[in-house]
């Protein structure tokens, strides 16, 4: 079992920065890659950035590509999303989730445990 616990969103302006993190707890955090997703009102989920177990590797939706990076520190068990450049399409809540390989994969599917979310709103 991994627990996962998201931090970090909040109300932000357009144009502005957040960093999220998620803390893993449980089973063994540096062997699984990890992603984060969103998901807007009255929209499905979708994903937003993964990385390997290494943290190597690093993949991203082109609709935050050059304004997210996703990162991890396998030491203190914790992924990271630094969000750059802010804009009001961004709110959503978003999730970490640990996916069931080592790989980074980019479906839901592929990723076994979830956080609760965290609310991201980007005020115009």
């Amino acid at each position: 079992q991994v627990q996962l616990v998201e931090s970090g969103g909040g109300l932000v302006q357009a144009g502005g920065s957040l960093r999220l993190s998620c803390a893993a707890s449980g089973r063994t955090f540096s062997r699984r890659a990890m992603g984060w997703f969103r998901q807007a009102p009255g929209k499905e989920r979708e994903f937003v950035a993964g990385i390997s177990w290494s943290g190597i590797s690093t993949y991203y939706s082109d609709s935050v590509k050059g304004r997210f990076t996703i990162s991890r520190d396998n030491a203190k068990n914790t992924l990271y999303l630094q969000m750059n450049s802010l804009k009001p399409e961004d709110t959503a809540v978003y999730y970490c989730a640990t996916a069931r390989g080592t790989v980074v994969a980019t479906t839901g599917v592929d990723y076994d445990y979830w956080g609760q979310g965290t609310q991201v709103t980007v005020s115009s």
